[in-house]
């Protein structure tokens, strides 16, 4: 199923809808003829009651705070397996086929995982990428598309010992081997509770760092801040209020607003 991306990757800590937010959907949507063919992939949130509400949101989003490029918005109902919107039906996945541009993001990562992995509505969004059209992940489902998955909620929520699954690994084909963690500096803990490191604090974010291959890199983004990665040159660039940290083997590096740097730096 996997193909070679060709088309940009876009990956948010946080604040998709944001000012900052809009400043990287504006990069990435100018590159692309107009009218811009959006999708929105329901997955993320598929599991919740109003899904519709979440994604009807995020069409609004890019219908008016965009609309200078003139989007046309599709929904991607692929919510969940053996239901009436399975993500491997051909008719849920169609608006897929002629996207230029495919976002996906806040929900459940494990969710999106595990509803999306062998579907029809991974294969098309696979090759619509690797045909060159810019994929755009935000929150859950950015943790869901690197190689291992953090359960946040199962950990943070329910108590889960903690433990990585596996993911939908989109940048193996780049000989990236990533796990990538959003709201890599939230603090909405207070002096209470730390919840930086994606809700797991500085303390937890330890112990799951070792249970990881020692050939994964961890790519931590801060909230209102994202990165683009671009198949085309091997770069990546950075755009927002905060930082991009990679962390493997060879240590930790932190890239702000405006840094480029090679997929070389994200590999062990």
């Amino acid at each position: 199923m996997f193909q070679m991306p060709n088309g940009p990757i876009a990956l948010f800590g946080s604040g998709e809808t944001s000012r900052r937010g809009r400043q990287v959907h504006s990069e990435l949507l100018q590159r692309l003829p107009q009218p811009v063919r959006v999708a929105i992939l329901e997955t993320p949130a598929g599991f919740q009651p109003n899904v519709g509400v979440v994604s009807g949101k995020l069409r609004t989003f890019f219908e008016q705070n965009l609309r200078n490029f003139e989007p046309a918005v599709s929904v991607v109902a692929a919510r969940q397996r053996g239901g009436v919107f399975d993500p491997d039906s051909p008719e849920v996945a169609r608006p897929l086929l002629q996207a230029d541009y495919i976002f996906a993001g806040p929900g459940s990562p494990t969710f999106m995982m595990r509803q999306l992995a062998g579907t029809r509505t991974l294969e098309l969004l696979l090759r619509r990428n690797a045909d060159g059209a810019t994929l755009s992940f935000a929150s859950a489902a950015a943790i869901s598309v690197g190689r291992f998955v953090l359960p946040v909620y199962e950990i943070y929520k329910v108590g889960d010992a903690l433990h990585w699954l596996p993911g939908l690994d989109l940048f193996a084909p780049l000989g990236l081997n990533l796990a990538i963690l959003p709201h890599w500096n939230n603090n909405e803990g207070g002096s209470e509770l730390d919840t930086s490191h994606c809700f797991m604090g500085a303390e937890r974010f330890r112990y799951l760092k070792r249970m990881l291959p020692t050939d994964t890199t961890i790519l931590a983004l801060d909230e209102h801040t994202a990165c683009i990665l671009e198949p085309e040159d091997e770069s990546v660039l950075v755009m927002g209020a905060g930082s991009v940290t990679v962390i493997s083997g060879a240590g930790e590096v932190s890239f702000g607003d405006g840094a480029r740097f090679l997929f070389n730096q994200l590999r062990c």
